[in-house]
């Protein structure tokens, strides 16, 4: 009798270590704030779920004008018994968008001008490394003027006939003064500071969603960043135009392919106003055609299993192919990895292998609603690549309050 007891109490102790660590791990891993559509509470997987306190967090009337959001907090708890963590539950109305899946042309030009690399000048001597310049580093401004391009920083170092240049630096959000001494390279016959530069961006992506209420959109799920730093690019201007996909190299086992583009026209379809770790977003100058809007989903909506997603690969008309969802995750750390998928549609696999650059930004369908948008491949397994929550995009984007 003794060693059933006993038995049944080291059951009991291992079943509460185990639920203690889940505690602790769902505590530190869910977010604080869940979306959800009306009078509905949101269910977490199979064995959480919110309960709500009964306690608004704010009156309507309190609320920012014109915000559709009611707020109240809830309880997250392990099988509707063991608290998790307090949570702040939005109630409102999913917004209704129009699918992307179209290609799109990107022009970005940066707010001053980016710090590529510093290197020595010939004769001797890094001077902008000497003066605490950084690869990564913003210039903003040389001798008081706002730089909007290399080629203007290019003109000022030369012509200063060595004395030193003052160039206001970003870095990591913060600003401060460097002092640089241009050196004279007898190689080129001119003044250099040792600088390798960049002021903007072009390439291809995907189009995410247009709000038909506003005429805003996003796209990509990731930003534009530099290739050499990958560091977001600071946006001073940008536009999106029409593109037509003209061809594909295939993806594969530890090389990912890639869609190549033509751009239409000079003309912008749209104007981008903000590059984050979510997209791009901004505002359409017309949309042409208006495909059904489809409701989007919250994080807490999404299943694993049978989806679609709608890209272009040839041409400039979106189709739809199968993938599935495998694995989710609600961790504000994620990110734009939330989502990860597996594409299963033959004819895709056939024509790319799989999830190639240029499809960024791809929507993720599933259950009628748009759930989420690609964003990154598997270098070691083309078949499978990440996505982000379009409740993640459209909180970026200022779509949803």
């Amino acid at each position: 009798m003794s060693r059933f007891i006993k038995r049944i109490a080291g059951l009991l102790a291992a079943l509460s270590m185990a639920v203690m660590t889940a505690v602790g791990y769902y505590g530190e891993t869910l977010p604080d704030s869940y979306f959800v559509s009306g009078g509905d509470m949101p269910r977490i997987g199979a064995v959480l779920s919110v309960i709500p306190d009964g306690e608004a967090v704010a009156a309507q009337a309190e609320l920012s004008e014109g915000a559709p959001t009611d707020t109240e907090t809830g309880t997250i708890k392990l099988f509707g018994l063991v608290p998790v963590k307090k949570a702040e539950i939005k109630h409102t109305d999913a917004p209704l968008l129009i699918p992307g899946g179209s290609p799109i042309g990107i022009k970005l030009l940066t707010d001053g001008v980016i710090v590529v690399s510093t290197q020595e000048v010939s004769g001797g001597g890094a001077p902008a490394g000497d003066a605490g310049i950084i690869a990564g580093d913003c210039i903003v401004s040389a001798n008081g003027e706002i730089l909007n391009s290399s080629n203007r920083l290019a003109d000022i170092i030369m012509n200063s006939h060595g004395e030193a240049v003052e160039m206001l630096v970003r870095r990591d959000g913060r600003e401060f003064t460097a002092n640089v001494v241009p050196r004279f390279s007898e190689a080129e016959g001119t003044y250099k500071a040792g600088l390798w530069i960049k002021d903007s961006s072009a390439g291809v992506g995907t189009m995410t969603y247009i709000n038909p209420e506003n005429g805003s959109f996003g796209a990509l799920g990731h930003p534009i960043s530099d290739s050499d730093t990958r560091k977001i690019l600071p946006l001073g201007s940008g536009e999106i135009v029409d593109v037509t996909i003209t061809g594909c190299d295939k993806g594969s086992v530890g090389c990912p392919g890639e869609l190549y583009g033509t751009f239409l026209s000079g003309l912008a379809a749209g104007n981008i106003r903000r590059n984050c770790e979510q997209g791009i977003f901004g505002s359409l100058n017309y949309i042409a055609g208006r495909a059904e809007a489809l409701p989007a989903a919250f994080k807490t909506e999404v299943e694993t299993g049978p989806a679609t997603i709608l890209t272009t690969v040839s041409g400039s008309v979106p189709k739809e192919y199968d993938v599935a969802i495998e694995k989710l995750s609600l961790s504000d750390a994620a990110d734009t990895k939330n989502i990860i998928i597996r594409v299963t549609d033959p004819e895709l696999l056939a024509l790319t292998g799989g999830i190639v650059q240029g499809m960024s930004g791809s929507p993720i369908l599933q259950n009628g609603k748009i759930v989420g948008a690609v964003t990154h491949v598997f270098v070691s397994d083309p078949t499978m690549g990440y996505g982000v929550f379009i409740e993640n995009m459209l909180e970026a984007g200022g779509d949803l309050r």
